[in-house]
């Protein structure tokens, strides 16, 4: 190596530095900075290669996309995440924190997939085969064509794979494995790339689909280098609070299918089980009307769902009063108090308010401003809304109500459960929006002193 070369570079971003660093001052990756290897050999040409028999160029419209589509694993809101099931040599990533439930639920996935005479090859490189058996007796995934293999060198399941010749191969984790090739311990970037090659190499040769589970770091990042997620087909997000049984399974990346589709699943003692129809996870089960309670339509990727939001507001006699939000975004209800006070004139300043969802359901997108600053209103005026009441817009620093995306499917929806009455744009204003709102209140109970 030359000597006004820098000896160190990372293996993300490519950035060099002339002493080793835990962290790489470009990209800000962690273990990521590698001695690069001195030369032994000048730089040559490749030599091109004539290809030959099935390595040969043929026109696009000789082949077939038949042998090629995806096959559905019977668990219908997995199929809907990857766009249809899974397609033959095809590698996905699967995501999630610890605990959230990956494992249980490709086991369930190779439980449905073996029922359907397919033979799946489960490798469990975290637990031990009495383990999973143990987890599949409680879920119900015993099957004879269910194999299962508690190994971690990279050799070893290669060696399954050709021995068994399998319809599906599930490897929980990536991490965990290792190959002899490569110095290094289990899960380090090195080791993570080349198992990944190597599995993506296997899958496109023998089209067998590869499911791989990936640990993520506190940042909620797929673990290991950022190529990972390059190199396979399709990455799935699993995430949920482990507090509650919600769960989602989300595409982050699809090269066969859409990444907008959203999968909706519950946890129980018996397993994992699919949710399609989620519609009344998220509200409260009381028929009578409470104040500050309003319903809006969210959108988690192509699916309409009614959320109903919740507010309390109580006097306070804090030099500043407690601002507590779950679900919702702390900065967005923080905005929506300031419009309220200054455009609708409802005085916040010296009260203590509480917005969250039910269900556990988290709304990031600013279509639900609405029925916050509704929810927060009616508890301030201690004035309940309509059951049949739904709320759906964007609320700017003027006051004004904004269209939302897919505003059309978001009202078919709320008119397909019951909602009558839909507070939209139409409003034009905040306190237009309220004073609709109270108008078709089913009771009026006295405001507060405050």
């Amino acid at each position: 190596m030359a000597k006004n070369e820098a000896p160190y570079r990372c293996d993300e971003c490519g950035w060099t530095a002339f002493k080793w660093v835990g962290r790489c001052g470009e990209c800000q990756a962690w273990g990521t900075v590698i001695e690069v290897a001195a030369p032994t050999t000048r730089s040559r040409q490749v030599k091109p290669v004539i290809p030959l028999g099935e390595h040969v160029a043929k026109p696009i419209t000789e082949y077939s996309g038949e042998e090629s589509g995806h096959r559905p694993t019977g668990i219908g809101e997995f199929d809907r995440v990857l766009g249809g099931g899974i397609v033959p040599g095809a590698v996905i990533l699967l995501s999630g924190e610890p605990g959230v439930g990956k494992s249980t639920l490709l086991l369930d996935v190779a439980a449905k997939v073996a029922t359907q005479g397919k033979s799946v090859l489960y490798v469990s490189a975290e637990e031990s085969a009495g383990q999973v058996h143990l987890r599949a007796t409680r879920t119900g995934g015993l099957h004879e064509r269910l194999l299962v293999a508690n190994d971690t060198d990279l050799g070893l399941v290669l060696g399954h794979i050709e021995y068994q010749k399998p319809d599906l191969v599930i490897i929980d984790s990536v991490q965990t494995l290792s190959s002899g090739l490569i110095d290094g311990s289990a899960g380090g970037v090195a080791q993570v790339r080349e198992v990944a090659a190597t599995l993506i190499r296997v899958a496109k040769d023998t089209t067998i689909p590869i499911i791989l589970v990936g640990h993520v770091t506190k940042d909620g990042q797929v673990a290991g280098p950022r190529t990972l997620e390059h190199l396979v087909d399709v990455v799935c997000q699993f995430e949920g609070d482990r507090q509650t049984a919600l769960r989602f399974v989300r595409a982050l990346k699809n090269r066969f299918g859409p990444t907008d589709e959203v999968g909706c699943f519950e946890m129980s003692g018996d397993g994992i089980l699919e949710v399609p129809d989620p519609s009344g996870l998220f509200r409260s089960a009381s028929g009578n009307p409470v104040s500050g309670t309003c319903t809006t339509v969210a959108l988690e990727g192509r699916r309409a769902l009614p959320v109903e939001v919740q507010a309390l507001v109580v006097p306070s006699g804090a030099p500043q009063p407690r601002r507590v939000v779950n679900g919702v975004e702390s900065s967005r209800v923080a905005m929506l108090l300031a419009v309220l006070e200054r455009r609708a004139g409802i005085p916040l300043s010296s009260a203590d308010v509480y917005v969250s969802t039910v269900g556990g359901i988290r709304l990031h997108e600013p279509g639900a401003d609405l029925a916050i600053a509704l929810a927060v209103a009616s508890a301030a005026k201690d004035i309940p809304l309509s059951n049949t009441t739904v709320a759906i817009g964007e609320i700017s620093l003027a006051g004004e109500i904004r269209p939302v995306s897919q505003s059309a499917q978001r009202i078919n929806e709320a008119q397909r459960l019951g909602f009558n009455t839909v507070l939209d744009q139409s409003h034009t204003t905040i306190s237009n929006a309220i004073a609709d709102a109270f108008a078709k209140s089913p009771q009026r109970q006295k405001q507060p002193d405050f």
